[in-house]
């Protein structure tokens, strides 16, 4: 296996998705208690991304051998079959990463406490179970739900509480806060699979998937797609209001045109390898626009 087919069997360039909510929450960590643990930090970012990579394996994997009769899409759109690779050899090294992430983890655990066991498994079941068992999320109408909660906001929350552990009690006080600041990356990963699901919404019937987008139709879609992301800046707005985040986070509110613009191309067009790439923008440019203006508030003076 090259290094380009492997980067693109774990979806390389899908990692903003966790990338991101990490950084935000490392800002937040800063910004609210000026607390950080840069040893255990380093550690949860290796682990968060080793899990994410095996993941999308995994996720590969899993739709390779369900797809046995469809082999149109395992010939010429799996990355397995595509790059000839080896099915077995795929799940051992999907199962290898996993195990890695999941030992140093456990490092983690034994130094910061049962809070973060929790949420460790929370991430690790939905990781798991986002593409194997009899009826995977993926294929569910709760994909978005599952992907936009446990990578917006359970590892925002998680790089919070593993920078604050000391100097916290693990309540719905403690959690309130980071669940509003983290509300634009959480929907905006959420309309990714959205936008994911309506451009595959004939191959994943073939593949026997039935995602919201099954059950609400392509059209109703679009609009849950655009009323993702209004609620996304609306939260921004919010956590602005309320302290959560500072004032110049309001700074992201300027990726709005860019957010409307690649938003009406792929309302025109759900075409995969034509718009799709408009959604993957949205979630870069918004959640990318929201840790920069975040790292302006703290530091400048403006920002607090």
């Amino acid at each position: 296996m090259t290094l380009s087919v492997f980067l693109e069997l774990v979806e390389i360039k899908a990692k903003t998705a966790s990338i991101f909510p990490f950084l935000l929450g490392t800002f937040f960590a800063w910004y609210h208690y000026r607390s950080i643990h840069p040893v255990f930090l380093i550690l949860f970012f290796i682990a968060m991304f080793v899990f994410n990579m095996a993941v999308d394996a995994h996720d590969n994997y899993q739709d390779y051998t369900r797809a046995t009769h469809a082999q149109d899409f395992r010939r010429k759109t799996n990355i397995i079959g595509v790059n000839h690779l080896n099915p077995k050899k795929i799940a051992w090294m999907t199962i290898l990463m996993m195990v890695s992430s999941g030992l140093i983890g456990l490092i983690i655990v034994a130094n910061v406490g049962w809070p973060l066991l929790v949420m460790g498994a929370w991430c690790f079941l939905v990781g798991w179970f986002y593409a194997a068992g009899p009826r995977p999320i993926s294929g569910t109408p709760f994909g978005e739900f599952f992907s936009g909660f446990t990578m917006g906001f359970m590892i925002t929350l998680i790089a919070v509480y593993i920078n604050v552990y000391d100097q916290i009690t693990f309540n719905w006080a403690f959690v309130w806060p980071v669940l509003l600041a983290s509300g634009l990356a959480m929907t905006m990963i959420a309309s990714l699979l959205l936008a994911n699901n309506f451009c595959d919404a004939q191959e994943d019937i073939q593949l026997g998937r039935k995602t919201i987008v099954y059950y609400i139709g392509v059209p109703n879609s679009l609009k849950f797609y655009v009323g993702l992301e209004i609620l996304g800046y609306a939260s921004l707005v919010l956590a602005v209001i309320l302290n959560v985040l500072p004032l110049l986070s309001l700074l992201t509110l300027l990726t709005i045109p860019i957010i409307v613009k690649n938003t009406q191309k792929l309302l025109a067009k759900q075409v995969k390898k034509e718009t799709f790439i408009f959604a993957v923008k949205n979630l870069f440019v918004s959640t990318l626009a929201l840790v920069v203006s975040f790292g302006l508030g703290l530091l400048l003076p403006l920002g607090r």
